[in-house]
């Protein structure tokens, strides 16, 4: 079998760890294996049409970006246990006498990077529809478009804006609540100058996919040893705390309709 070509997007210098710890593990099952680190999502979704790469490690944004342009035909082949259930989360500053996203009427509110689901897209969704909020019309959107391209896998504009909240610059702003425990674990910022205001439904993040048209024994090998890797054996257990699992999970597909719906009404599959 010639080798899988994985494509992974370069968000981190940790990327280079994970992918190369990886690999040893496909190696070890005797699946050949290599990896692409590209620059942006965008990119990435561009390497996979072209041939360039058999499988890509994709956002939720990207995943769905492939999965429409395959005509739903696409193939989900795996992801982390930690992508299944997130949420988005709107905070204020502690002592602010807002207690709904309805009052965010007229207010100042901070988005992370444009293309992050959890941190702008999803957000944005989320107002207009539990709190009936268009963005420019009925409040004041306050965006941090840092890292384009990477779909907010830095976390960079989310610490951006807990910093725009925290100092009164922003009224409320969106996360993810992912981040806000590491916020929180790590010191990252002021957390205890904010408290949460709004927790969303859940939705699921990052998927591996491939074409339609992925050899089946391509396919078959990838899963085989993707879902080898196990968080007790010592060599395993380096990347996959890098990557931030404790299991590599097969595909949970129902939790991307409200990303679909809110990219669709954004106009996302048009770009």
């Amino acid at each position: 079998m010639a080798p899988i070509w994985l494509g992974a997007v370069a968000y981190d210098p940790k990327a280079v760890t994970i992918w190369e710890a990886i690999r040893e593990v496909f190696r070890e099952q005797r699946v050949p294996f290599e990896y692409a680190l590209l620059s942006s999502y965008e990119t990435l979704v561009e390497a996979l049409f072209a041939g360039r790469i058999d499988v890509a490690w994709a956002t939720p944004t990207a995943y769905l970006q492939v999965a429409r342009r395959c005509g739903g035909e696409a193939q989900a082949l795996g992801m982390r246990d930690v992508d299944v259930g997130m949420h988005c989360q709107f905070v204020v500053k502690r002592g602010s006498p807002l207690s709904s996203l309805g009052e965010l009427r007229g207010k100042t509110v901070a988005f992370g990077s444009r293309d992050s689901a959890q941190a702008a897209i999803l957000p944005r969704h989320w107002l207009e529809a539990q709190g009936g909020l268009v963005a420019d019309k009925d409040y004041r959107p306050l965006r941090f478009d840092i890292d384009v391209g990477k779909h907010g896998d830095t976390g960079t504009s989310e610490l951006n804006v807990l910093h725009a909240v925290a100092s009164g610059e922003a009224d409320a702003g969106a996360l993810c609540d992912a981040t806000w425990v590491r916020v929180v674990a790590e010191g990252l910022a002021d957390a205890s100058a904010c408290r949460l205001l709004w927790t969303s439904p859940p939705f699921n993040h990052c998927m591996f996919v491939a074409l339609p048209g992925l050899p089946a024994e391509k396919g078959m090998a990838f899963r085989d040893a993707l879902f080898s890797m196990d968080f007790n054996r010592p060599e395993h257990r380096r990347a996959m705390e890098l990557e931030g699992l404790r299991r590599w999970l097969p595909p949970h597909l129902d939790g991307y309709g409200d990303l679909r719906m809110a990219m669709e009404r954004q106009g996302y599959f048009e770009r």
